[in-house]
This record gives structure tokens, sequence and C-alpha cells, in this order.
């Protein structure tokens, strides 16, 4: 298989673990296989059913990373594994092993380390936490409750303590899960009468790591007996780390489970700023091979940032349409590839005053000064910087926002416009000054 083909399909597995739950992508993705000898995209699947479900749950993503035809189908070749069920039943009968022996493997994602974590002030302090958790296990910070939106990196956090868990105390015994895992175990050992015996795996745990603890929410007898897992391992000195998309008081759990949440270091992982995006924009880039010029990094993560998950499919999206369509990175193709995942600022937070005032603050400027009638260089161009932000943010007409400006006409307002555009396209400095500036207002 050429590279190009190998790494796309890895690029594109790599897209999916983070897109699908676990049990999602174990079932339906894992399953398949990419066929090394064809000269086409080909892929193995072991029946009809896993290939009718890819294409019709992850259509999109599949002409995302892969050629298309003209009417927008993936151009892939589908083989069924021949002879899978017989293979089955021709294998020698052994003693089958019980579900939790299987089940209780520890599978990581190999990218989420802490090497591969982009701090920044958002992440700093909670980075900061999950690596002493790491270091000295059950000794600080016990539990660790980390909450934050959805794809700000806490999976990354918990998989990382696990790596380093892995690397430095290889005798302790740690498990990493998500909620609906844990749920999931324990409806099949109270269907087995085992239950006893997954109490005993978690609770000889050294390490317990459990991922989305808000799916635990209104299901009252797993949520008893996770509590009371929590307090023995609590007590006996084990190391817990939970996750969530909120603060345990905002969870709808019991007064007793919050209690025991909120014993240890709750910690809140925010949204990154611009320069944190970028930065995760670019390690993205480098990983996967693809020249990501600055610019064009900065055009991105501006109008992407809310979620570092998307950031990511942004490059792999990138990657594989300027590969298979052998462009060069460009503010167009970016336009045209990742048009539909752009965020755009509310409007309805944002004023010509809102921007006078971020403006005034950068360029240590009267805001009245902005208004008048001032032709001093050290007001002019402030106030054209402005009347360029006031139009790129604002979806007002020319003569209104102008006319907020101490009523400057649209000519104006459309010539310093186009004077701070051009200035931009060499002016690093006065990028980064605008930027910034965008940033105070749209935050």
């Amino acid at each position: 298989m050429p590279e190009t083909k190998e790494t796309l399909w890895s690029e594109f597995l790599s897209f999916m673990q983070n897109r699908c739950t676990r049990t999602e992508y174990e079932n339906w993705i894992a399953p398949i296989q990419c066929i090394e000898e064809s000269d086409s995209i080909t892929l193995q699947v072991p029946n009809i059913f896993v290939q009718e479900y890819l294409l019709d749950n992850y259509h999109e993503a599949l002409t995302s990373f892969f050629p298309k035809d003209k009417k927008g189908q993936p151009l892939i070749t589908f083989l069924i594994k021949e002879g899978a069920k017989q293979q089955r039943k021709r294998r020698p009968i052994a003693r089958p092993k019980k579900r939790s022996e299987v089940e209780h493997d520890l599978r990581l994602n190999a990218s989420y380390t802490f090497d591969n974590f982009i701090e920044g002030p958002s992440n700093q302090f909670i980075k900061s936490a999950a690596l002493g958790v790491a270091s000295r296990p059950g000794k600080s910070y016990n539990p660790l409750f980390i909450h934050g939106g959805v794809g700000l990196g806490k999976t990354h956090l918990l998989h990382g303590i696990s790596h380093f868990v892995n690397q430095h105390h290889k005798k302790l015994q740690i498990q990493c899960i998500t909620t609906e895992a844990f749920i999931n175990d324990l409806v099949f050992h109270l269907r087995n009468k085992s239950v006893d015996k997954m109490k005993r795996y978690y609770r000889n745990l050294d390490i317990l790591l459990v991922d989305d603890i808000q799916f635990l929410q209104n299901r009252l007898n797993f949520e008893e007996e996770f509590c009371n897992m929590f307090e023995a391992l609590i007590n006996s000195s084990k190391q817990i780390v939970i996750s969530s998309d909120k603060p345990p008081g905002q969870l709808q759990l019991s007064e007793r489970m919050v209690a025991r949440m909120e014993w240890g270091l709750v910690a809140h992982i925010g949204t990154p700023d611009l320069e944190t995006r970028v930065a995760i924009l670019q390690h993205k880039a480098d990983q996967t091979s693809l020249k990501l010029p600055n610019q064009i990094a900065f055009y991105i993560a501006e109008h992407i940032y809310s979620n570092v998950r998307q950031l990511e499919g942004a490059i792999n999206r990138l990657g594989a349409y300027c590969r298979l369509m052998h462009l060069e990175l460009t503010k167009d193709v970016v336009d045209q590839t990742l048009g539909e995942m752009f965020q755009a600022p509310a409007r309805s937070k944002i004023s010509v005053d809102r921007i006078l005032h971020s403006v005034s603050s950068m360029f240590n400027v009267r805001e009245s000064d902005l208004r008048g009638s001032s032709r001093t260089k050290d007001v002019t161009f402030p106030r054209q910087i402005a009347m360029y932000l006031a139009k790129e943010l604002l979806g007002e007409s020319l003569t209104k926002i102008a006319s907020a400006f101490g009523g400057k006409t649209h000519s104006t307002l459309l010539h310093a416009w186009k004077k701070i555009a051009n200035q931009l396209k060499h002016d690093e400095i006065l990028r980064r000054q605008i930027q910034m500036t965008r940033q105070n207002i749209e935050t």
C-alpha cells in the first residue's frame, strides 16, 4: 500500500476514535481493514451490516477523507471477509474466558500523552494537577475532579495519566473507563450474579479513572454502587480521577455522591485562547506532515474556537483534501474545506461601543477621540482599525456603522477598511494587535 494511502487510512481511524464512543468504535470501525494489495481504497468488512452502517452513519467523514465520484459518493470498494464464520467454527474449542477478564483490558489512545497535550492559560493548572496525580498516585489531589466542555482535553488528560503511570509505576493496577462502560459492566455482572467478583476487581485497583460521570445522573442503583466503590478506594488511599461536563454541584446526583467528589481538588479546563489554539493546530499539522503557514493557522484559530477536537479534525480534513487534490494550503482552500465548521461570533454582544472601548485600550487613546475629527496619526490610525473591525464584525450597513463614528460617511469607512486590510498582508505586528483586540471584543 502506498504511503499516502496508509497515512490516509490512519488519519481516518484517528478522526473516528475522537468522534465515536469507544463502544461504537470497537463494534463498527475497528473490525474494518484496509487492503494493502489493492491500488484503490479497498476496505475489508466482516459482513454487509458493517458496510451499510459505515455508509449510512459516516458518509460525511468518508467523503472528507477519501475521493468521491460525481454524485458525491465515496470511491471505496468493499470486500466482505470470506469464510469468517467457518473460520470461527473451525477454531479449537478452548475454555471460554469470562467477559470481565476481557473487558478490563486497559485501552488507551496512543496520542493522548502529556507530551502531546498543548498547554495554555486555560488548562495549565489542570495539567499540572494531572501530572501531580500521575507522579504520586493517592498522595495528592484525591479525588481529582476535572470538568469542562466537550472536546477540551478531559479524556486526553485521563489517558495521559494512564500512560505516565504505566511507564513510571508499572506495579500499580490502573483502569481507565467511561461511565457507560462501568454501567454496562455492572449490568452484565448483575445478570450473571457475579457482582461480588466485579467489586473485588475494582476495589483491588490502585488507580481508577472514570470519564463522563454525568452519564450516572438519574441512575440511582448504579450511582449507589459507584459511590460505595468510590468510598472503598478513597478509604484505602487509592487514587480516583473523574471527568465531567459540569462541576459536581451542578450534576443531578445525590448529596452523598457530590460531597465525595468534592473531597479533593475540583478543577476546570477552559476554552483555549487564540495562541493556544494556534499551537494545537501547528502541533497537529507537524504530526500529519501538513505544511501549515502561520497566517493560515491564525485564520483557522480565529474561526474555530470552542473545541480542541474540532481543531484536530480541521487539520485532518485539510491534510486529506490537499493531498488528494494536490493543492497547496491557502486561505481559499481553508474556506472551501472548513467553511461549515467555522463559528460565527455572537454578533448580538458586539457593538460599535464595545469595539471602540477595546481599540482605545489597546492603543491608549480616548474613545471620544476615536469618534471625533482629530487627524493626528495617534488617533487616525486606531480609528481606522476600529472602522475595519466594525465592518468585519457587525452585520449592518456601512452607512449605519459609519454614522456611529461621529457622523463619518460610508466612503470614509470603506477607505479605512481597505487601508487596514492591505496593511495586514505584510504587517505582522498590526495583525497580532488586531487579533488581540478582536479576541477581547468577542469574549
